[in-house]
């Protein structure tokens, strides 16, 4: 047959624009798609030689090998595979965008075969990456069987191809790069060892090249002769490594293998906390082997850090890149997740709005808090350790993960004003103990523990025995912005709006002593409200206060002077806000101002004292004081007139 010249069966030059300049963001990728397709090819033979063994032709050594050639300027890739006729070749490759993995894996489909290999292919395009780094390519191929003769094919991507009939008497095809001048680094060992390591070591042939090396010759002793000079031996290499563990049952995986495959995708020296190796069947198939580090990564909070998943389809890498595997809040997990029916579109790498990838992260997820609520309640004392790592993160999925909002509440942990440092109760411990009459969640948020304790706002729950909760993670003020409550109890700030704490009687009585009081103070409060009227929205009297004089306390759904220092911190412009001013009624410096009230209501003391009061809030806050000069003087003042009685 003499060689043939033909067009293309699409708008080929627009279309190989795409795939070259446009398609797929690293070069790297024509070798993995090569690689992928030899597999494929090998899949099908193997398959269709369950019914007719004469496609074997006696050469059943699977594997797929690279050849470079730099004085040819040449990179070959050989597999001993299914082959294609000619008619195949026009069909697979004279249309861009058809594949015949697709079209084979529909036929099976067709025939309602359930023992279909796993084929890699279904894309299309994945041939025509070659284009991105060379400038010709020579196909050639042959059908197994006796009566099947070769083609060879070439195009240079201008499109048209040839194909014309060739002697070959091997199964299998054989692709010839001519590579573009600047792209030969892909001739150099290091470059294709490199590649297969990361995008094809998994896969299930071995993918071989043949090394040379420089070396002395060796006695029968084992040992080189001195003075001998070297001699080149060539011996062909495997570079990958088969070894994909996540694809054997749990049961073949011994606890050092997955040790090492952990270190291998994490570059963590420890072991890991726990992990987590399992298969999903249903709406999407994916096979995966995901890790809990024990320790938090360094770079858990940069903003630009990779999450920790590697995404794989049948064995092939795809991209560690792909942000919607895995939810924000579980960045620190590693490990890989391998698909076997992901529909993905022309390219590879486009993942972010796929539906089955929105499938995977469901599965991946909803495994991933099963094991930690399992963990949670077997092993408590490890879980918290695995919480002080990572539980900051982990608070954020209240916030943004909706759906797994209850799984969520029952993971998150809090230190509380009836636990040690360092000891944590959940919320349904927190419920379950609760006192009776006790309503409501209580939770007070800030920097740290040590500053929390001796904040005045608890005084009024200590006094109830009511347990507050301790918030002390940033997060945590955007955590209970969707953690409204917990088995139908609300969750209450201790430092914003009203607070009732007493049963009916109780709230008789104290409402008779703060009228009362209100009476007594009127003038006084009145006074200190016009002082500080810039700075306050309100002087009242406190329900919350038993020993310190005041405190500063934010509307029920205003900002508190935590929330503003972390604006701050992040650089947001922070709206001006007023706090209320609340005063117990029952401590003795107001006894004393309405003393001095009485004896001068324009004594220069009293709007001295309003300033004290106020900026004593402020440090019990944990707020800065606009002038802490004037502060610092006027208690000395009163520690000269203290010492002179």
């Amino acid at each position: 047959m003499s060689k043939t010249t033909k067009q293309f069966q699409t708008e080929v030059q627009q279309l190989l624009d795409l795939v070259i300049h446009s398609l797929y963001s690293n070069r790297d990728i024509f070798l993995r798609e090569l690689i992928s397709n030899a597999s494929d090819a090998i899949d099908k033979v193997r398959f269709e030689a369950h019914s007719d063994e004469s496609l074997l032709e006696g050469n059943s050594d699977w594997k797929i090998k690279l050849v470079p050639n730099k004085d040819a300027g040449t990179l070959t890739i050989i597999d001993n595979g299914i082959g294609m006729s000619q008619a195949e070749v026009e069909e697979n490759i004279g249309t861009i965008a058809r594949s015949g993995t697709k079209a084979f894996m529909q036929a099976l489909k067709d025939k309602a075969d359930t023992n279909n290999p796993e084929l890699i292919g279904q894309f299309g395009v994945g041939f025509y990456a070659s284009f991105m780094v060379a400038d010709k390519v020579t196909l050639a191929t042959r059908k197994g069987g006796p009566a099947e003769k070769g083609c060879l094919w070439e195009s240079t991507g201008d499109g048209t191809y040839t194909v014309e009939e060739c002697s070959r008497e091997q199964r299998g095809t054989e692709i010839v790069l001519h590579l573009k001048e600047e792209f030969k680094t892909y001739l150099d060992e290091w470059k294709i060892r490199s590649i297969v390591k990361k995008y094809s070591d998994y896969i299930q042939y071995p993918v071989v090249m043949e090394i040379t090396r420089s070396e002395k010759p060796k006695g029968v002793d084992g040992k080189e002769i001195e003075g001998a000079g070297e001699i080149e031996k060539t011996e062909e290499q495997t570079l990958n490594s088969m070894k994909a563990i996540w694809t054997r049952p749990k049961s073949e995986v011994t606890e050092e293998e997955y040790n090492e495959f952990y270190k291998h995708v994490s570059h963590d020296f420890e072991a890991p906390f726990r992990t987590i190796h399992f298969s999903a069947e249903g709406a999407s198939e994916f096979k995966a082997i995901v890790y809990l580090p024990a320790k938090k990564p360094f770079d858990m909070f940069m903003v630009d850090r990779k999450k920790g998943l590697q995404l794989y389809v049948k064995r092939v890498f795809i991209t560690d890149k792909c942000e919607e595997l895995i939810p924000d809040y579980l960045r620190f997990v590693k490990g890989v997740v391998d698909s076997s029916d992901l529909p993905l579109n022309v390219s590879r790498e486009i993942l972010q709005e796929d539906v089955q990838i929105k499938r995977i992260q469901k599965g991946l997820v909803s495994k991933i808090l099963s094991t930690l609520s399992e963990v949670k309640e077997k092993s408590f004392d490890e879980y918290v350790t695995f919480w002080k790592e990572f539980g900051q993160v982990i608070k954020e999925g209240i916030h943004f993960d909706y759906a797994n909002k209850e799984k969520l509440q029952e993971l998150v942990l809090f230190e509380s004003t009836t636990t040690e440092a360092g000891a944590f109760v959940s919320l349904k411990e927190y419920v379950a103990r609760m006192p009776e009459g006790q309503k409501e969640i209580y939770f007070i948020t800030g920097t740290s523990r040590e500053a929390l304790e001796q904040s005045p706002h608890l005084e009024a729950f200590r006094a109830k025995g009511f347990e507050v909760l301790f918030m002390t993670d940033p997060v945590d003020e955007w955590v209970v912005q969707a953690l409204t409550e917990y088995e139908e109890k609300p969750l209450k700030a201790v430092d914003r709006g009203d607070i009732s704490l007493d049963s009916e009687e109780e709230k008789k009585e104290k409402d008779k002593k703060r009228e009362e009081a209100q009476k007594e103070f009127s003038d006084l409060i009145s006074l200190i409200s016009d002082r500080l009227k810039d700075k306050v929205k309100e002087v009242r009297f406190s329900n919350r206060l038993t020993d310190s004089a005041c405190c500063l306390v934010a509307e029920a759904y205003g900002m508190n002077a935590n929330m503003e220092r972390i604006m701050k911190a992040m650089n947001q412009s922070v709206p001006d806000s007023k706090r209320v001013l609340e005063l117990n009624p029952d401590h003795p410096i107001l006894k004393a101002m309405a003393g001095i009230y009485l004896q001068d209501k324009s004594a220069s003391a009293l709007t001295d004292y309003a300033d004290l009061l106020y900026d004593q809030a402020l440090l019990t806050e944990g707020s800065l004081i606009k002038d802490p000069l004037r502060f610092t003087r006027l208690v000395s003042e009163l520690m000269v007139k203290a010492a002179g009685k």
